[in-house]
């Protein structure tokens, strides 16, 4: 029988160093950064910073510090001639019995209502009948973005001069038609808004279907053919095959279409400064008229910071719907 031999202690392998890793292996060791290798990380933050740098200061000095400052007003009383006095949440209780807050909080509302959802509609089926191969397309397509462009003034002196009630296209037009009583439109209390909001529409929908339009391109044309070849119809390409393809561009637009719609302003004041009466006064409006007009900079901020966490509350709301939709 053969005696077995043990290698002796200069052939066994080295044991693994104390400062190996858990899977035995030993630590990588950084080598030291030579002199030219420091100046150049320093050399490349300090370019890096140079980009960044003016960017933030102007956010912080003409966005950051302004709204930081505002939610302080906003528990405070200052008309801008004397110093501010602490009034804890006394602009928020006079918010509750302010008739004004509820007509422009009213107001937002049914603006948001009927703008988002038309725009929405509109934009997409502008997208889908321009996305397809028609003589001339990009002339319509850039037709239907021009409005976009436009100046807002423009925009609203010619939308008012076609909604006068007595002169105006439309009403000559519905009257061509055959209604008898067609709306007073910016003159009325009950249609001003309906005006307001196809305005904005009209304005809106282009901007939005170039997003739809490079949302519709990327959806693949093999799932077009495989639900042909399922024998599925035109309705349900659409409903089956585009809108699931369209879906983080659809939550884009109304995510962007609900923070657009609750700060409307300029729109308004062109076409009606919140009239006839108070009905499409907004609470965009009616910051500026407390905190500009009446230099009740207190309330006024208390009324922006009500009208932040609405929209903040609905934008979270749309951020938590459209996470449960995708972990179907």
């Amino acid at each position: 029988m053969s005696e077995v031999k043990t290698p002796p202690d200069s052939a066994r392998p080295d044991p693994a160093p104390a400062s190996s890793g858990a899977a035995g292996r030993p630590a990588r060791r950084r080598p030291p950064r030579s002199p030219e290798r420091r100046r150049q990380i320093r050399r490349n933050t300090l370019v890096g910073w140079s980009f960044i740098l003016p960017n933030f200061v102007g956010f912080a000095v003409f966005t950051l510090v302004p709204v930081t400052a505002a939610f302080a007003l906003a528990f405070m009383e200052w008309n801008s001639f004397s110093s501010p006095q602490w009034v804890g949440l006394a602009n928020f209780q006079r918010m509750i019995g302010d008739e004004n807050f509820r007509v422009a909080l009213f107001n937002t509302l049914f603006y948001a209502g009927g703008h988002i959802p038309l725009t929405l509609v509109a934009a997409l089926a502008l997208a889908i009948v321009l996305n397809r191969k028609i003589r001339g397309v990009k002339f319509f397509r850039t037709a239907a973005f021009f409005p976009y462009i436009t100046s807002l003034v423009a925009v609203a002196v010619v939308w008012n001069m076609l909604f006068n009630p007595t002169l105006g296209p439309v009403n000559q037009f519905l009257e061509f038609l055959g209604v008898t009583n067609p709306p007073g439109w910016t003159a009325s209390t009950d249609w001003a808004m309906p005006a307001v909001i196809i305005t904005s529409v009209w304005r809106d929908m282009g901007y939005y279907m170039v997003l739809y339009l490079a949302g519709l391109q990327t959806i693949p044309e093999e799932y077009y053919e495989a639900a042909r070849v399922d024998g599925a119809n035109a309705w349900q390409r659409f409903w089956h095959v585009t809108l699931p393809g369209l879906r983080p561009v659809t939550f884009f637009v109304v995510v962007m279409l609900t923070i657009q719609s609750f700060k409307i302003l300029d729109l308004i004041v062109v076409m009606t400064d919140g009239g006839p009466g108070r009905s499409t006064l907004v609470l965009a409006q009616l910051i500026y008229r407390e905190g500009i007009r009446e230099g009740r900079f207190g309330y006024s901020s208390a009324i922006a910071l009500v009208l932040f966490f609405i929209v903040l509350t609905v934008t979270v709301v749309q951020f938590r719907i459209n996470e449960r939709g995708k972990n179907r």
